[in-house]
């Protein structure tokens, strides 16, 4: 698994594209395949991108689900996936309790994945630079 951090807009998904055989990647922007999904992305010969995991993970707080518990499970079936979350631990904490938890929980996620990842790579103006 690849982890790909940045801040907003700091062209993360173009730089991995401009890095990979995009031809060989399906992306989903803000969503973890369905079973449905992943399935077709497969018979196909495709590996998966999440881009934007960071709004994932505040959709599934937000409907009551275990955002830590999810992406592992989807990366135990897809190790050769590429993970894009922007970097939201920065700055002032928020004052609403949503807005902590989502931002402590998204933070933990990606310290998470950045052990278990083959590569992390944080990307600022465009350019990527390979922390692990």
């Amino acid at each position: 698994m690849k982890l790909v951090i940045g801040g907003y807009a700091q062209g993360k998904l173009n730089y991995i594209l401009q890095e990979i055989n995009a031809d060989h990647y399906v992306v989903f922007d803000g969503s973890i395949p369905d079973e449905i999904q992943l399935k077709k992305a497969m018979e196909q010969g495709k590996n998966i991108i999440i881009n934007h995991l960071h709004s994932w993970v505040r959709e599934c707080i937000a409907k009551g689900g275990n955002p830590e518990e999810e992406i592992l499970s989807f990366l135990q079936k897809n190790p050769e996936a590429i993970i894009i979350s922007d970097e939201i631990g920065n700055g002032i904490v928020p004052m609403d309790p949503f807005e902590r938890e989502y931002r402590e929980r998204t933070g933990r996620i990606l310290v998470s994945l950045a052990s278990l990842a083959d590569e992390v790579v944080r990307v600022l103006c465009g350019i990527g630079q390979k922390i692990k």
